[in-house]
């Protein structure tokens, strides 16, 4: 099933045509309404009238998450207040959260590209949906909300917490799709593991996981103990929450809802356009947004976009799954560190739970890379009732690890459950550093 086929599987001649149009009103639309790009473009010596193609979007100034907290909380909100329905905001760890106001018109484009999203997971009107993303400022539970009840599907707006009520109501309720975090859902199948809910007793087959980075190695053990087809769903609050892209049947990419949100690739150094196929920085421009459009976002997030067609019929671009951020991204005795490469490691080995923990310290002024990892319950046992075992595994993981990282690392196995759990997005790395 494909939610709206006019524009999810136009051609690319007229997808091409739209999106130029939509680019010109767009950067109107922020020279007279937005302070900040009037001054950026006027200082580039660009007016709207110089943006009249989608090819043209090489001209416009990038925008930095910087950018945003800068003008925090409203100044580059381009709609009256009046306009205004809804606000959402980051959580602001590391400065001013972004603000993100919304029209009726933006909550609609929101909610009509998440019914895009959930149609091609195959959720209909005969499902019952858990929204297990947490609620409030973050738009992961609001967004995929709206576009459950827009599919026609009943809600459920579990949110995060109370782990084993929610267990027992997707038991109870006949719950046959979730959406969430994918370490919300390993924590899910772990919570229903105590407490005696098998997967032959639930109705669950589709989770739409995101807002943090997983593998493939994590899906499969996610589909494995939950009895579901996992996808990908990716968004950013200051795009447009949960639905900027998604994962068909094929499983081979995530569509981007590029009627609305335009993609580029670049190079995080030079800032160099990429062509399709070559990795490197994800950007956005925003096409239709109303509350708060931005020109050319780096969201940092590390991919590529895919050539050729989608055997689904859908003809939009699609992203390869995130790979990692480049602000995430560790320097460890010079050393180009993500923990998505960790995550690979620890996943490919059947002794380890995927829970793990990136300890980084300066010791005598040299970086120390600590890896915690979680053994697997029918693994701890046996491999804790000797010294040697312990040690042949520790040394086995320390190898692999080198031999992905170019960097020694300091191995240290936990126990089930040993590393804290995260309801919302999990926490990787502890960076004990001074580099201010």
């Amino acid at each position: 099933m494909i939610w709206n086929p006019n524009k999810e599987c136009m051609s690319r001649d007229e997808r091409s045509a739209l999106q130029g149009k939509r680019l010109h009103k767009i950067v109107e639309y922020v020279y007279h309404n937005v302070p900040f790009y009037r001054h950026k473009l006027q200082e580039m010596d660009l007016t709207p009238d110089d943006i009249r193609t989608i090819d043209d979007i090489v001209k416009l100034p990038f925008t930095t998450k910087k950018d945003l907290r800068d003008n925090y909380p409203f100044g580059l909100q381009a709609a009256p207040q009046s306009e205004i329905i809804r606000i959402h905001a980051s959580s602001g760890t590391t400065g001013n959260p972004t603000i993100v106001g919304y029209t009726r018109k933006d909550i609609g484009v929101w909610s009509e590209c998440m019914a895009r999203c959930l149609t091609a997971y195959g959720v209909g009107r005969d499902d019952i949906f858990s929204v297990s993303y947490g609620y409030g400022l973050f738009t992961g539970g609001l967004g995929a909300h709206n576009g459950v009840e827009m599919v026609g599907a009943s809600v459920v707006p579990a949110s995060t917490g109370n782990t084993e009520k929610h267990a027992k109501l997707i038991r109870d309720l006949g719950i046959t799709g979730i959406a969430c975090t994918p370490s919300y859902a390993l924590y899910l199948a772990e919570t229903m593991e105590q407490i005696g809910i098998t997967k032959e007793q639930i109705k669950l087959r589709v989770g739409a996981f995101g807002a943090e980075p997983w593998t493939e190695s994590m899906r499969e053990e996610i589909q494995e103990r939950l009895g579901i087809k996992g996808f990908n769903l990716y968004g950013l609050s200051e795009i447009m929450g949960p639905s900027v892209s998604y994962e068909c049947q094929m499983q081979n990419g995530s569509h981007i809802n590029e009627d609305h949100f335009y993609p580029e690739i670049i190079n995080p150094v030079t800032l160099e356009p990429l062509p399709k196929g070559q990795p490197g920085e994800l950007v956005f421009t925003t096409l239709t947004k109303e509350g708060m459009p931005v020109l050319r976002y780096r969201t940092r997030d590390l991919c590529s976009l895919m050539p050729g067609e989608c055997g689904c019929g859908r003809t939009s671009v699609r992203m390869t799954p995130i790979t990692g951020r480049s602000d995430d991204m560790l320097i460890i005795r010079g050393i180009n560190v993500f923990p998505s490469q960790v995550e690979s490691v620890v996943l490919s080995m059947k002794e380890f739970a995927p829970r793990y923990m990136l300890i980084v310290d300066r010791i005598n002024n040299l970086d120390t890379l600590e890896v915690q990892v979680e053994l697997r319950q029918e693994y701890f046992t046996a491999t804790f009732d000797t010294p040697a075992a312990i040690d042949e595994l520790q040394k086995r993981l320390a190898s692999k690890l080198r031999s992905v990282l170019s960097i020694g690392a300091k191995v240290s196995l936990k126990a089930p459950n040993a590393i804290e759990r995260s309801q919302g997005k999990s926490v990787r790395v502890i960076d004990k550093r001074n580099l201010k």
